[in-house]
């Protein structure tokens, strides 16, 4: 246990820190020359990487529509059913983030709009590894969906049986996405940026990954050539505030929910009472023992940080500084303390309200800033597959209004075009005056 008060700036720095991210030179290498080759042999490059580590008999990128309708079809009915729930509320909530438009007059004759319009092409990857993802799916299928992205396509490891599980692709097809390809890594990241003669070129990519996923994401967004990425990330975490009415039972499997995503993940409870930090400490053992994944989740609790503050209010400032990823507060009347909590990529409040809600099917999106992003980034949300631009129309006696203050400012900033651009109008403006023709 950690007592707050008793540390030094230094010290609570420390006990705040992350997981050292993968970023080493020997990764960026690695990384780098795996976008290169898909950049110089295209689709066989993506072939070959994805005989190496996913699934050495690949024939072809392209999980065919038989095969997507085959797969979805088998999936069980209580698993559609709960797909089918899920798809709704995100959809619900991601339907009521529509942007309008914007017009407005700002100077007699001087007419701005804001306008909003999908991004056409969007790549949407699906992480492989040992549990099927259909959630994150849907967290970046519906969306793209709601928003009208003309173009979806989605980039997934194949499995053992050189397929994909049946409900990813049950909730593939329920966001209308039909272009499904087989493979995953740095090498699939490459191939949506920069196109295959297979995988087409996306204007964005989402979705998380390991650090090869990451590095080259990261890579590819510094190209001119390359692909926007939805944001930073880092390994997943969560911070529960607890006082001293909380369940510690709820406390610790919200902390386990967290750690079985990871040995890197980073779990930690803030609390003002000492006793509820004992239960949870307890629970956590007990619950572990149960757990399948115990062996992913046991090294994560390992790196478990277990804060007691002096109040509720302290708590909140240990919260803040951390800007965790997901942020649950087993706290009395939690609602309340809503003002105070500056950063967080989701909040989860009071104790029926645990990150798998959030995680599955609330509505909320999963995509979340990670690794103190949440200071400066935000949820994914429906806007961050939209691209937003201005218009404006000046009539002529707009430019009769607005046209000495642009002059002048160009002026002082000594852009001569800029300002005889405006001057010869103007002029035009005064001769025709001048002839009563305006």
């Amino acid at each position: 246990m950690i007592i707050w008060s008793s540390l030094s700036k230094l010290e609570k720095k420390t006990a705040l820190s992350r997981p050292a991210m993968a970023n080493s030179q020997q990764l960026k290498q690695t990384v780098g020359d795996i976008i290169a080759s898909v950049e110089s042999k295209g689709d066989a490059a993506v072939i070959d990487f994805t005989r190496k580590f996913d699934y050495p008999d690949l024939q072809s990128l392209v999980l065919s529509q038989e095969n997507i309708d085959t797969l979805a079809s088998s999936v069980t009915a209580e698993v559609a059913g709960a797909i089918d729930i899920a798809f709704n509320n995100i959809k619900a909530f991601h339907d009521a983030q529509l942007p309008s438009d914007i017009a407005l007059t700002t100077t007699p004759g001087v007419n701005c709009e804001l306008r909003f319009t999908p991004l056409d092409a969007v790549g949407l990857y699906i992480p492989g590894g040992s549990a099927p993802l259909p959630s994150t799916v849907l967290m970046l299928g519906v969306p793209a969906l709601v928003a009208g992205c003309d173009n979806k396509l989605l980039c997934t490891p194949p499995n053992k049986q050189g397929l994909i599980a049946p409900e990813i692709a049950y909730a593939a097809r329920k966001c209308g996405i039909e272009a499904i390809y087989l493979c995953g890594g740095a090498q699939a990241i490459a191939a949506m940026a920069l196109g295959t003669d297979t995988i087409p070129q996306v204007d964005k990519i989402f979705g998380p990954g390991n650090s090869f996923v990451t590095e080259a994401k990261q890579q590819v967004s510094l190209r001119a050539d390359g692909a926007a990425i939805d944001m930073p990330a880092g390994p997943s975490e969560v911070l529960v505030l607890a006082d001293e009415f909380a369940d510690a039972e709820f406390v610790a499997s919200d902390l386990l929910s967290q750690a079985e995503h990871g040995p890197d993940s980073q779990a930690i409870l803030v609390s003002n009472s000492e006793a509820l930090i004992e239960s949870a400490k307890a629970a956590v053992e007990r619950q572990l023992s149960t757990l399948s994944r115990a062996d992913i989740a046991r090294p994560a609790m390992e790196n478990a940080r277990y804060i007691l503050a002096d109040s509720i209010d302290d708590a909140i400032l240990v919260s803040n500084a951390y800007a965790p990823e997901h942020l649950i507060v087993q706290i009395e009347d939690a609602r309340s303390l809503l003002p105070k909590i500056k950063y967080a990529g989701s909040i989860f409040l009071g104790p029926w309200s645990p990150e798998s809600a959030g995680d599955y099917a609330s509505g909320t999106n999963h995509v979340l800033p990670t690794y103190g992003y949440a200071k400066n980034y935000s949820s994914l949300g429906l806007l961050d597959f939209m691209r937003r631009y201005t218009i404006q129309e000046l009539s002529a006696d707009g430019m009769r209004n607005l046209g000495p203050a642009i002059m002048a400012l160009a002026s002082a900033e000594g852009l001569d075009a800029h300002e005889q651009a405006v001057a010869l109008r103007m002029q035009k403006l005064a001769n025709a005056n001048d002839k009563g023709d305006a």
